[in-house]
């Protein structure tokens, strides 16, 4: 079992930066594939961003504009978020699998955050 906390969330207008910060509580970290999701009102869970030991992924429609790392001393990943879009407002999730590739299917994650609320002004 794994706790996960985001944090980082808020409002910034377009074109705008902000970081996401996932910190899981677990001995094992460096053997999670963690994933960052978002959901907007009405609309399906979405893949934003994953990353494994060797690599990471990303959704279409962030690509080139997120980056997503990891400090296993920290137990903690990150979703640096820049040139913010009206269309990135959503609630953004953490998710955890213990894995050794990325996977954008959030049913392939047993383990989710609270979520955080990023709002980006038009």
């Amino acid at each position: 079992q794994v706790q996960l906390v985001e944090s980082g969330g808020g409002l910034v207008q377009a074109g705008g930066s902000l970081r996401l910060s996932c910190a899981a509580s677990t001995h094992t970290f460096s053997g999670y594939v963690l994933g960052w999701f978002r959901q907007a009102p009405g609309k399906e869970r979405e893949f934003v961003a994953a990353i494994s030991w060797s690599g990471s992924t990303y959704g279409d429609s962030v690509k080139g504009r997120f980056a997503i790392s990891r400090d296993n001393a920290k137990n903690t990943v990150y979703l640096q978020m820049n040139s913010l879009e009206f269309e990135d407002t959503a609630v953004y999730f953490c998710a955890a699998r213990v894995a050794s590739r990325t996977i954008a299917d959030p049913s392939a994650y047993p383990y989710w955050g609270q979520g955080t609320q990023v709002t980006v002004s038009s």
